[in-house]
């Protein structure tokens, strides 16, 4: 059994000690111990302080790091269907310990062997020399998908193919660390590792205060510096180019653009001009100098590689051929995670650096090759059996890759016939065995296979390694279990020093020079969205509100065809909201489409935000699946309108009054407008049945003001000088109107030498409209005209900011 420097108590007092009930396991995790069966460094102390706190408490706090998860909406997406659902984020909540010195030794292996794919893809795309010398066949490169001919003799803008990358590591049985795969193509994952160690300090947070753990900031600070110095050499902005919210990983994408600062842009937020990559916003065309790219690079540019692809940027491969853009990582730079690259890897260091690899990898052998065909032959059952082209690890490619001892007697034969015929599709490896970690299941500590994820980012000064990463687990002790997409976990990374670390922060330091960004900034892609945000929410409140006065009406009365309930039931028609239904579809759709713009601008809404509109959404499904018309949906509409304000004021006080904002407070506005305007003339027409007057009042929320403004019972009069044209409620037509202009003139080109922009005038015209009408000429044909004079206008801003 593992040997223990460390005390622990023999009974804790809520249960049995958590390392007494693992001690019961079947095997020690290899992680845990080292080859004379000590505990590593820093393993002991976080196992006694895990016995300290007894298997309740920790229990507790292990939830406590699974509800910020899911508080802050960290989450990947699993492609089970055509576009794949969001799964909460797979925490394994003991995080990996690694020593100092053993970290500094996977540092100094990783930035040679960063150097050396760097070497190895510059000359791939330049001279060639190594195909000409012999060190790397040919095939491997022009019969590889991941080559791409438009690059060749493209040189970077910035000198370097590579500038973030990724390796997947794993320990042997005798304690020493290989690398299993390099991610040099848009490496995921170090957005993912702060949420790790954010969720994993929650719950330890006096355990990670004692123990000197390296921190992340620095890492992410110096590769951010790194970006910005190479976008003011250029002139231009950063950017990180996503796929879009389809992709498994856009929550992270999303998060490190947040956190660094930079631009989330998707392929349509681009265009290519005179070899210039540039990016709509609301203010113009702004050039873009450097993107970090997090989508593969076959989709970057359907004119010159992927003819199909729907999320590239015409052009592109143009603009990094005239040197206008810095691509991070180069288009092209996919190749190197071509399996078979491994066989060479070895040979192609010794001859690059005349040394050998610090840190070995997995031992394979290419097919196409007659040698190394034979041995894979002759070695058949006890070697995974793999297509040599493939980009993904072994125990990640259940599809494609098997251990030959598995297969059937037909199945051997059959790709043993392959394998001589067209030997250069297949590779053969050695087969895995991994390290394993503790993983909390079930009250007890039980091990899981594990691989190490490690980062390192080009700065200003070389290479900087991510001191921690994060780890891959195993959901059970099969190592296909591994990939997220199959149930995998991922666990934070310690370095543990045995001195005191210093505390980073992304924060400006002392003498940093302060830079403002211009108000427009603001991709247009990300101005629509948020402008649709906001006429979604206010749509979904103008429906509860009418909704709410309907059920409380129908609960009253208990007549459906009550001339007053048919009138707001048609209205209802014409929204697509069935009256009929307690919670209906057609309010359900506006709020999941509430929820789909503001998912689309994740890296421009606040958690609280985003958590707001998720808890609306969840509450109205569940609404939905008891209630029932009456007094129950009359309760339920009074909730969710609870919950819509909430999130109005969460948006409304803690957005900064930037141009983002202003584009949500002006969908805010037009929707309010439209929809005041339409249910007005809907209940003030001479065939309004009685109490349509109360109704109206009541669903434009001026009851109470109505009766102090007006000595009078309601009538028609009154109900629309208040909710049409009085200047001061903030409900009526013309105050948002009055709103509208105030934001549209302070837009980028909002006013220009003294002149107003098109839809300012355009507001300008409506507002002035409403200004000079009296009460008893704004009828319900006035009434859908302006409706319909402010719909032109959404048109036009649309047409101004987003074209």
């Amino acid at each position: 059994m593992t040997k223990r420097t460390h005390e622990t108590r023999t009974s804790p007092p809520d249960g049995p000690s958590i390392i007494d009930d693992y001690r019961l396991l079947p095997g020690v995790p290899d992680e845990m111990v080292d080859a004379s069966g000590a505990l590593r460094p820093g393993w002991d102390r976080l196992m006694s302080a895990f016995d300290a706190l007894g298997s309740t408490e920790l229990a507790s706090r292990f939830e406590r790091a699974d509800q910020y998860l899911r508080d802050a909406g960290v989450f990947y997406r699993t492609y089970d269907g055509a576009e794949g659902k969001e799964r909460a984020w797979p925490l394994a909540h003991i995080p990996l310990l690694i020593d100092e010195t053993e970290w500094q030794t996977i540092s100094r292996g990783l930035k040679q062997r960063a150097e050396l794919l760097e070497s190895i893809v510059a000359d791939i795309y330049g001279d060639n020399r190594l195909v000409q010398e012999g060190l790397l066949p040919p095939e491997l490169v022009a019969q590889n998908n991941e080559f791409l001919r438009p690059l060749v003799g493209v040189k970077p803008a910035s000198g370097h193919f590579l500038h973030f990358c990724a390796f997947e590591l794993g320990r042997g049985p005798d304690g020493a660390w290989w690398v299993l795969g390099d991610r040099m193509q848009a490496p995921s994952g170090a957005g993912f590792a702060l949420e790790n160690r954010v969720a994993t300090t929650r719950a330890l947070s006096d355990v990670y205060g004692e123990m000197n753990i390296q921190r992340l900031a620095g890492f992410f600070r110096d590769f951010r510096d790194h970006l910005f110095a190479q976008a003011k050499r250029d002139g231009g902005r950063v950017g990180i180019l996503t796929p879009g919210q389809l992709n498994e990983t856009y929550f992270e994408h999303a998060y490190i653009a947040r956190y660094l600062g930079l631009m989330l842009l998707e392929g349509e937020d681009l265009v290519v001009d005179d070899g210039q990559v540039m990016v709509r916003t609301v203010a113009g065309l702004k050039p873009v100098s450097v993107l970090w790219r997090r989508m593969d690079a076959s989709f970057a540019d359907p004119l010159e590689l992927r003819y199909d692809s729907r999320i590239g940027t015409p052009g592109m491969v143009e603009a990094v051929r005239s040197g206008s853009i810095s691509m991070i990582n180069g288009l092209g730079t996919g190749i190197l995670e071509t399996r078979a690259l491994a066989a060479f890897m070895p040979r192609l260091c010794k001859s690059i650096f005349g040394t050998g690899l610090e840190l070995p990898e997995i031992a394979t052998w290419w097919c196409g090759q007659a040698a190394e065909r034979e041995y894979v032959l002759d070695n058949f059952d006890s070697l995974m059996i793999g297509p040599a082209f493939a980009t993904t690890l072994p125990f990640d490619d259940l599809r494609g890759t098997a251990l030959g001892a598995s297969m059937t007697p037909a199945q051997k034969a059959q790709l043993k016939d392959r394998i001589a015929s067209h030997g250069l599709d297949y590779v053969g490896q050695e087969p895995v065995r991994l390290s394993t970690a503790p993983v909390y299941h079930e009250g007890k500590l039980e091990p899981r296979p594990i691989t190490l994820r490690v980062f390192a980012a080009r700065t200003e000064n070389g290479w900087s390694l991510m001191p921690g990463g994060f780890a891959r687990v195993g959901s059970t002790p099969d190592t296909t279990a591994l990939a997220m997409q199959r149930g995998g976990q991922a666990a934070d990374v310690w370095v543990v020093s045995s001195s005191p670390v210093e505390q980073v922060s992304l924060l400006p330091q002392e003498g940093d020079r302060l830079v403002r960004n211009s108000p427009g900034s603001l991709p247009s892609r990300a101005a629509d969205n948020l402008i649709w945000l906001g006429r979604y929410a206010e749509r979904c409140e103008a429906t509860v509100r009418i909704l709410r006065a309907y059920n409380a009406r129908l609960a009253e009365l208990s007549k459906p065809d009550l001339p007053i309930l048919t009138r707001s039931a048609e209205f209802l028609e014409t929204i697509d909201v069935d009256a009929t239904e307690a919670m209906p579809q057609g309010l359900l759709m506006s709020i999941n489409s509430a929820v789909h713009s503001a998912g689309q601008i994740r890296d421009r809404f606040s958690p609280d935000g985003w958590l707001a509109l998720n808890d609306l959404q969840k509450t109205a499904q569940r609404f939905a699946a008891r209630i029932k018309t009456g007094d129950d949906a009359t309760r339920a509409m009074t909730v969710l309108l609870r919950k819509l304000a909430g999130f109005s004021g969460l948006v409304h006080e803690n957005m900064y009054r930037f141009a983002g904002w202003r584009f949500l407070e002006i969908g805010r506005r037009l929707e309010r407008a439209i929809q005041i305007a339409r249910i007005t003339g809907w209940l003030t027409g001479e065939d309004a049945p009685d109490g349509s007057l109360e109704m109206l009042l009541e669903i434009g929320d001026s009851v109470m003001t109505h009766r102090r403004r007006y000595s009078v019972t309601a009538g028609t009069q009154s109900a629309v000088d208040l909710l049409v044209l009085d200047p001061l409620n903030p409900r009526s037509v013309l105050f948002q109107l009055t709103e509208l202009r105030t934001q549209l003139e302070t837009l980028p080109g909002g006013i220009r030498d003294g002149q107003l922009s098109t839809v300012a005038k355009a507001a300008l015209q409506i507002q002035t409209r409403l200004l000079t009408a009296e009460p008893d000429t704004v009828t319900p044909a006035v009434l859908d005209e302006i409706a319909g004079d402010i719909g032109h206008l959404a048109s036009l801003i649309a047409t101004h900011y987003f074209t």
